[in-house]
């Protein structure tokens, strides 16, 4: 098994766990940890939430034992608020602290945040710097190909992180413009690590061992980093963690399926920030994802964001195996 490290942090060369507003809460983060990704990272976190006491946004930054290695992700705009609410999270004991410079979505970028920052490079840099005068842990940038098809600029702006003092970058293969639509481009990647001399970890359309493996191999990055093929299949880390351990890797059966996706609804419900409602309601998504792609699962969409229950989601499970095996 092959290591990187980032900073003082040691990590395992197989994939991490990308972050995910609203997805990659800690109840997946547990359960991704559990089949293998070798990182997680926060959703994404305001730094003004934080400098104005914000209780969900506090929530977030709580970091427990089942999720390390883990970071933090934090984002704004302003250096000073970054470097207070940088401050604020050495408290929660994260392992990196990781600051967004890629999110696409309006809400952020209107604020001239996330990957808005990336039309700005020099403020970019104060920011990393602030967060670096403060920071007790390493300190890595997730930010994107470029903000537009005409403004590519990824690789002159991970040198400026790097010159900043960033302990690595994160790439994602689309420009903001993309959103998440599209291909993502592996050749960016490849050029940001032939560019720094940082770890660089490469994020963007992995989803599966060999797309893992390409990856690697076109790009020379540090890491992989998944996100939306980790959607209803925490086994692809599973899978993944096996091969570069050499280990033997068997694909889940539909009872498999089901009986993780009940798994991973207990581990919602179990959160003590969520009561049942709120934590059945965010539960609906992941049922209907672990379900995609067998057969039947259009017919029972309705049926998952309709769960108000865990025996709901029970008799869920049993009703769709009963449709596998009369199918069979």
């Amino acid at each position: 098994m092959e290591y990187i490290s980032i900073g003082n942090v040691k990590l395992k060369k197989t994939a991490a766990l990308a972050p995910m507003a609203s997805v990659a809460d800690r109840a997946y983060r547990i359960l991704c940890r559990e089949f293998g990704a070798c990182y997680t990272v926060s959703e994404l976190i305001s730094s003004k939430g934080l400098c104005y006491s914000d209780k969900k946004t506090a929530e977030l930054c709580t970091v427990t034992e089942k999720e390390r290695p883990m970071a933090l992700q934090i984002f704004g705009d302003d250096p000073e608020f970054m470097k207070r609410g940088a401050e604020i999270c050495m408290s929660y004991h994260p392992d990196i602290l990781d600051i967004n410079m890629g999110c696409p979505v309006p809400k952020v970028v209107n604020n001239n945040s996330g990957s808005a920052l990336m039309k700005d490079p020099d403020r970019a840099a104060k920011i990393v710097e602030a967060v670096k005068s403060i920071s007790e842990v390493p300190v890595t940038v997730k930010f994107r190909k470029g903000w537009s098809r005409d403004m590519v600029n990824a690789v002159e702006f991970a040198e400026v992180m790097e010159q900043a003092g960033a302990d690595a970058v994160t790439v994602h293969g689309r420009t903001k413009d993309q959103m998440y639509s599209g291909s993502s481009d592996m050749d960016i990647i490849k050029q940001v690590k032939q560019a720094v001399s940082i770890p660089v970890i490469g994020n963007g359309d992995v989803d599966s061992l060999s797309s893992c493996l390409d990856m690697y191999s076109y790009t020379g990055c540090d890491l992989v980093m998944i996100g939306r093929a980790s959607y209803g299949n925490p086994f692809i880390f599973r899978e993944i963690d096996c091969y570069f351990d050499n280990g033997e890797y068997t694909p889940p059966t539909v009872e498999k399926r089901m009986e993780i996706m009940l798994y991973h609804i207990e581990l919602i419900l179990s959160q003590p920030e969520k009561d049942e409602t709120r934590a059945m309601r965010e539960a609906r998504k992941h049922a209907s994802w672990y379900m995609k792609g067998l057969y039947g699962a259009a017919a029972f969409r309705n049926r998952c964001y309709s769960l108000e229950t865990f025996d709901d989601a029970k008799r869920l499970a049993e009703d769709f195996l009963k449709l596998q095996h009369e199918h069979s």
